[in-house]
């Protein structure tokens, strides 16, 4: 299990990360997020070792974090930092060599993930001659050649189409199974609802919204009503609680402050004509981020 306690980051007069705290388990997904400049590359650079927190404490399996435990710890960045004049093999036994693996074990795993990932005849290309695609997916590789148990994941599906994307799932998913712990950071908040379990939105490094995903969505006040049919959309705009319609091809949706008004806006809609569908759904974590953030600028 990973653990921040309490942790304070300062450059100079700079407070990039704030009093953040958060347990990471076992086989569990966290989603760390925010915006750019929010402190999660200082948290990462913590985390891994090559940064000292100026307060606080971070733990691995109750064990403070220096390199006889970074072996143990696997970390694809969001900016590249492939070599890009070496061949995959190359940069890959470079990699699984500073993890600790053996060679005969680093050219094992690295078939296996060659042909997992549908790249095998790239073995002995070098990297700038990949697209940027099967560049993420090297990347990858080199995060996961040595099984980490921890397993930091920023932005892990840049450049990828869905295939791949959906390729990358699944290796995350049995990393999870097996039992590794996973902080995965993304700006697509759908892929963040996909896989966390829990999260920690950042602003300026103080954490601002923490907690269980199903929690957090089940508190958020507001509400989305999906309907489809001809309804009297002034009608509905004029409601008290009614935020926002939003008109799409097929169908509105009303946003509410919160479910108290769902009354009235379905009081409205029944007098309407071929209404086939009345849908009240929790916000997403899209719009909850965006609302949480946007409060802590608006101050």
């Amino acid at each position: 299990m990973l653990k921040l306690s309490h942790v304070t980051k300062y450059y100079d007069k700079l407070k990039a990360v704030d009093d953040l705290s958060f347990e990471v388990k076992d086989g569990e997904i966290f989603g760390l997020l925010g915006l750019n400049g929010a402190g999660k590359t200082t948290t990462f650079r913590m985390i891994i070792g090559l940064l000292e927190p100026t307060e606080g404490e971070i733990t691995l399996n109750g064990e403070k974090i220096d390199y006889h435990l970074t072996d143990s710890i696997g970390f694809l960045t969001e900016e590249r930092s492939l070599l890009t004049k070496y061949t995959v093999e190359e940069q890959i036994l470079y990699y699984g060599i500073l993890k600790g693996m053996e060679k005969n074990e680093i050219l094992k795993e690295l078939d296996y993930w060659l042909n997992r990932f549908h790249i095998k005849e790239y073995k002995n290309r070098k990297i700038k001659e990949l697209s940027k695609g099967n560049q993420q997916k090297i990347q990858f590789i080199s995060a996961i050649i040595h099984h980490p148990k921890l397993l930091i994941l920023d932005e892990p599906f840049t450049g990828l189409d869905p295939i791949n994307v959906e390729l990358f799932m699944d290796v995350i998913r049995e990393f999870k199974k097996s039992g590794s712990s996973i902080i995965f950071s993304s700006h697509r908040m759908e892929h963040v609802e996909m896989f966390c379990e829990k999260l920690v939105i950042l602003v300026k490094g103080k954490s601002v919204l923490e907690g269980e995903l199903k929690e957090i969505k089940k508190n958020y006040r507001r509400k989305n009503i999906h309907i489809v049919g001809d309804v009297d959309l002034k009608k509905i705009e004029n409601l008290k609680g009614v935020l926002e319609i939003q008109k799409n091809a097929d169908e509105c949706i009303v946003k509410l402050e919160s479910d108290e008004f769902i009354d009235s806006v379905f009081e409205v809609v029944k007098k309407g004509k071929e209404i086939t569908k009345f849908e009240v759904e929790d916000p997403s974590l899209h719009e909850i981020f965006l609302n949480k953030v946007g409060e802590v600028y608006e101050k």
